[in-house]
């Protein structure tokens, strides 16, 4: 992966029939980088969409890097793919719904001083500050969810699924080689990586606002998330993470 001293941070920002409303995303965006003195890198991945997303931003947008693909691979997917175009010496993962307010980019900065190499919001932590919570169906399968990854030893956190993370450019050059799942358990993967490989991951609490178009289906992707689930683990134990 290139890296660019000129660039202190990427925003990478996975999307996907995202045009109602990555509009107001990146306008909060272009507000923040006006206040920071640092230069940053946005780059959104258009993952597939059908709605006109990556026309949008290159049309609204003209600062913003726009990588761009015609199938819908998945999150996973679209990460790896932004990851791989990041110049950043630090690089953080937002959903295109906003559902973290980007200021809290502000509270990675302590961790990494303190040598964090990937840092990871958090909604389950007692100073989180969750204003509108996802259904209590979505936190129970949640809580389910990363129980058993903790019991398989896949992962040791609470909250594998929240879509802001903080990454140095050193652990994205070990991480996303390797990453290799499409849809949402690569959160799953990327911090499994991570922790095999020692790198120091520190969880921090954030401001979470549950959007209503959350383009996770209970049924469907929860299934393929317990699969992905399973295929890491025999991953590790093949070694393909090493």
């Amino acid at each position: 992966m290139e890296r660019s001293d000129d660039v202190h941070l990427t925003i990478v920002v996975p999307a996907y029939n995202e045009a109602n409303r990555i509009g107001d995303t990146l306008d909060t965006f272009e507000v923040y980088r006006t206040e920071q003195t640092y230069a940053i890198q946005i780059i959104v991945v258009d993952d597939g969409s059908v709605d006109g997303t990556a026309d949008l931003v290159r049309e609204q947008f003209p600062q913003v890097d726009v990588v761009s693909y015609p199938q819908n691979r998945g999150k996973g997917h679209a990460v790896r793919r932004g990851m791989g175009a990041a110049r950043g010496r630090y690089r953080v993962v937002y959903d295109a719904d906003g559902s973290t307010p980007i200021a809290d980019v502000e509270k990675l900065w302590p961790a990494f001083d303190e040598g964090a190499e990937v840092v990871i919001g958090s909604r389950a932590m007692a100073s989180s500050d969750v204003q509108v919570p996802q259904p209590w169906y979505r936190r129970k399968m949640g809580r389910v969810y990363n129980g058993l990854l903790r019991f398989w030893g896949l992962t040791s956190f609470r909250d594998t699924q929240c879509g802001f993370k903080g990454f140095t450019a050193k652990s994205c050059e070990i991480i996303f080689p390797l990453q290799r799942v499409d849809g949402f358990g690569a959160d799953v993967e990327i911090l499994h990586i991570a922790q095999k490989h020692g790198l120091a991951v520190v969880e921090i609490p954030v401001v979470w606002i549950n959007s209503l178009e959350s383009r996770v289906s209970v049924a469907g992707d929860s299934f393929q998330m317990f699969k992905d689930a399973m295929r890491i683990r025999f991953r590790s134990w093949m070694g393909r993470y090493d």
